[in-house]
């Protein structure tokens, strides 16, 4: 495998395999790689508070944070480090109030759809920053784990079936852009099975305003990065996981690698490594290697 001059990867479910997990063992070759001068960027829909407890850069000197990126809440806020190894916002997308509440109308109108025509039950979490997460599978906990879990496919596509929804994930899709335009908005609407995720932007948004930052402040090329997740399989009719949203017009000359161990299948050019942290751990290790001996 090539050395890469910048590393683009989830968080829970390839870094750590949850949220609450420590991050110690990740941070020693992330360590190793900001040292070098390697850029590694953080793609992930959750907020800072949620990677390693909001205290990530701690375990890095200021030197080394300058070389840090973290793109989060599905393109809401980008952020990189200054000079003294301080946290600054590089770019946001925020909606004003006005847009926030129009994507909880739709939401909540995709909610009351499902449970009137469909007796489908649903829960709604209205305090993401530019989205709604909207819970299709209520029934199924997650626990720590909340990222696509092995089964979850086949268990939303039964129950949308059971109810009578013909349309599936992709039709599951489309019915929150119809519903969207309906209020004036072209919604982004993505889905990791259990979850419909609805608002104005999504992880294809933080991948190109970093990659941007950094072919312009860098001159780093797509073909320098490499793209790191557990979320690329698709749930059929062309509908692929979160993580493949990291690949854009921009950034598609990138290397793509999936740690999960899902079956099925995945974009053109995504490549399954398989091993899920420990997957990633031995690519951050395998680099780390491969800096050292330039």
């Amino acid at each position: 495998m090539k050395k890469y001059k910048a590393i683009f990867f989830d968080w829970d479910g390839t870094a750590v395999v949850s949220r609450k997990a420590s991050a110690d063992q990740v941070a020693k070759p992330m360590k190793r790689l900001l040292a070098e001068g390697v850029k590694l960027a953080i793609i992930s829909g959750t907020t800072m508070e949620n990677i390693a407890g909001g205290r990530l850069h701690e375990y890095f000197t200021p030197e080394e944070r300058r070389n840090l990126f973290l793109g989060l809440g599905r393109g809401a806020y980008n952020y990189s480090f200054d000079e003294k190894g301080q946290l600054f916002l590089l770019e946001e997308k925020i909606p004003v109030k006005e847009e926030i509440l129009k994507i909880h109308d739709i939401c909540y109108e995709i909610h009351r759809l499902l449970l009137q025509t469909y007796e489908i039950p649903t829960d709604i979490v209205f305090s993401r920053p530019n989205y709604c997460k909207i819970d299709l599978m209520v029934g199924n906990q997650r626990g720590d784990a909340l990222f696509l879990q092995e089964g979850e496919r086949e268990e939303l596509l039964f129950l949308l079936e059971k109810h009578g929804f013909r349309g599936g994930i992709k039709g599951m899709i489309a019915l929150a852009e119809r519903i969207g335009k309906k209020y004036g908005m072209d919604v982004s609407a993505t889905t990791d099975a259990k979850y419909l995720e609805v608002g104005i932007s999504s992880k294809s948004d933080n991948a190109d305003i970093l990659y941007g930052f950094l072919q312009r402040e860098y001159g780093i090329t797509d073909a320098e990065c490499s793209f790191w997740g557990d979320e690329y399989v698709g749930f059929g009719e062309g509908i692929y996981g979160s993580d493949s949203f990291m690949m854009t017009e921009k950034t598609k000359g990138g290397d793509f690698f999936d740690v999960s161990h899902t079956e099925g299948g995945r974009p053109e050019g995504v490549r399954k490594i398989g091993g899920g942290v420990d997957g990633f751990m031995k690519f951050l290790e395998e680099q780390s290697m491969f800096w050292s001996e330039t």
